[in-house]
C-alpha cells in the first residue's frame, strides 16, 4: 500500500484577493493539522509537489483559444476578449501567475491518477484539486482549469471504468458536462439544489444522454438538509449504484461547504456525516482519487479534510498537544478539543418539509435505476 498527499506551500500561498472567497491556503490549514495529528507519518505515505502539467495533457479538457488567452492573463495581460472566456468576473479575476498556479494544481491530480493506474498506490488526496465548474472554453465558479476532467480522461484513455463521486455543496457541472454521453463514468453528485445556489444545474432528471443516458446521478438537496436526511440519500441511492458499477478507480471531489457554518451554501451537515461518506466509499473501491473543492470556512475544511486523509489511510488522528496547548485556531472554541464537529439536526415542520422533498427525490432514483 502507498498514498500520496500533494502539497506546495507556493500554491497555497496563492492569493486570490481580501475579498474573494476562496482561499488555498485551506490546504495548509490541512497539512498543519494531519501532521499534529500524526496522520502524515506512516511509511507508506508520500508528500509530493504538484508537477506543472503540459499543454497537451491540458487539452484533454480545454480548448487551445481557452489555454492561450489564461496563459496570457497569467502573463499579467488585461485584455477585453478575455471576457468572452469567464475571465475577469468577480468569481473569476484575471490573476497575475494564475495560469501556472492552475496547471500544477491540475498536475497533481492528474499524476496522482497516473499512480493509481500503475497499482502500487491505493490513496492518493489533493486538496489543492477539485475545480469541477471549468469548462471547456470558460473560466466558471472560481475555477480555471478542470483537473478533475483531465484526470478521467487520462483513465479512459487506460481503459479504467470511473466512478467520480462530487460531494461538494455546488453541483459538478463540468464534470458532468465533459461525460454526459459516456457508459464508462459513472457521475453522482450531491449538492444543494440548484433552485438555490450556483451554478443552478443538477437537477433530479439530468441522466445523461446516448450511451451516457443514467450514467449521470444528481442528487440536489434542499436548504437545511441535515446529517441524518443527507445520510438516508447516501446509504439508499449512492452506496448501491457505485456497488453496481464496480469502477476501477474511485475519484471522490471532498468539498467541504456543504457544512453547517460555510458561508456561501445553505445545507447543515457536519462532518461525522462527511467522515461517514468518506468511510463507506473507501470500502468501496481499493484505489481513490481525491481532491479538495468548495469550503469557505477555511478551519473547518481544514479539520474535514484532515479527517478524510486518516479514514483513506486506516489511521486515527492523536493530538500530541492534547491538553497542553489550545486549538482555538482551527475553530470556534467549543471545538478546540477535537477534529468533529458536535451533532447538529433540524426539527419540527422544518424537517419534515426537508423529508417530504428528500423521500421525493429518493423514489425517484429507485424507480429510475431499479434499486
Amino acid at each position: 500500500m502507498h498514498s500520496i498527499f500533494y502539497y506546495s506551500h507556493e500554491l497555497a500561498r496563492f492569493d486570490f484577493g481580501p475579498d474573494h472567497p476562496f482561499k488555498p491556503e485551506r490546504a495548509q490549514k490541512a497539512l498543519e493539522l494531519c501532521r499534529r495529528y500524526g496522520v502524515l507519518d506512516q511509511p507508506y505515505m508520500t508528500l509530493k509537489s504538484p508537477p506543472p502539467l503540459e499543454q497537451k495533457k491540458l487539452l484533454l479538457a480545454h480548448s487551445e483559444d481557452y489555454l492561450d488567452v489564461l496563459r496570457r492573463v497569467g502573463q499579467g495581460e488585461i485584455f477585453e476578449e478575455m471576457l468572452s472566456f469567464g475571465i475577469g468576473t468577480e468569481d473569476n479575476p484575471p490573476l497575475r501567475g494564475v495560469y501556472e498556479w492552475s496547471r500544477k494544481c491540475a498536475g497533481a491530480t492528474w499524476e496522482g491518477m497516473v499512480e493509481l493506474l500503475g497499482k502500487h498506490t491505493h490513496t492518493v488526496f489533493n486538496p489543492l484539486g477539485g475545480f469541477h465548474h471549468a469548462l471547456r472554453s470558460r473560466a466558471s465558479g472560481f475555477c480555471y482549469i478542470n483537473d478533475i476532467v483531465i484526470a478521467i480522461k487520462e483513465a479512459l484513455d487506460h481503459n479504467a471504468r470511473i466512478t467520480y463521486v462530487d460531494i461538494d455543496a455546488h453541483h459538478g457541472d463540468a464534470v458532468q458536462e465533459a461525460f454526459y454521453h459516456e457508459d464508462r463514468v459513472q457521475f453522482i453528485s450531491i449538492h444543494e439544489s440548484g433552485k438555490y445556489i450556483y451554478p443552478y444545474s443538477g437537477s433530479v432528471e439530468e441522466s445523461g444522454e446516448g450511451n451516457g443516458e443514467g450514467f449521470t446521478i444528481n442528487i440536489p438537496l434542499p436548504p437545511k438538509t441535515d446529517d441524518e436526511v443527507y445520510l438516508e440519500v447516501f446509504h439508499r441511492i449512492v452506496l448501491p449504484l457505485i456497488r453496481s458499477f464496480r469502477p476501477d478507480v474511485l475519484v471522490a471531489e471532498l468539498g467541504a461547504d456543504s457544512l453547517v457554518s460555510d458561508p456561501l451554501t445553505h445545507l447543515m451537515l457536519t462532518n461525522n456525516s462527511y467522515t461517514e461518506v468518506v468511510r463507506e466509499l473507501k470500502g468501496l473501491c481499493s484505489r481513490i482519487l481525491a481532491t479538495g473543492g468548495g469550503g469557505y470556512d477555511i478551519y473547518r475544511t481544514a479539520r474535514s479534510w484532515t479527517l478524510a486523509w486518516a479514514i483513506l489511510n486506516n489511521v486515527e488522528p492523536e493530538d500530541e498537544f492534547a491538553g497542553l496547548v489550545g486549538g482555538m485556531m482551527f475553530g470556534p472554541e467549543m471545538e478546540v478539543s477535537t477534529l468533529y464537529d458536535r451533532p447538529y439536526t433540524i426539527k419540527g415542520p422544518e424537517k419534515d418539509k426537508i423529508r417530504q422533498e428528500v423521500d421525493k427525490t429518493i423514489r425517484f432514483l429507485i424507480k429510475r435505476h431499479h434499486l
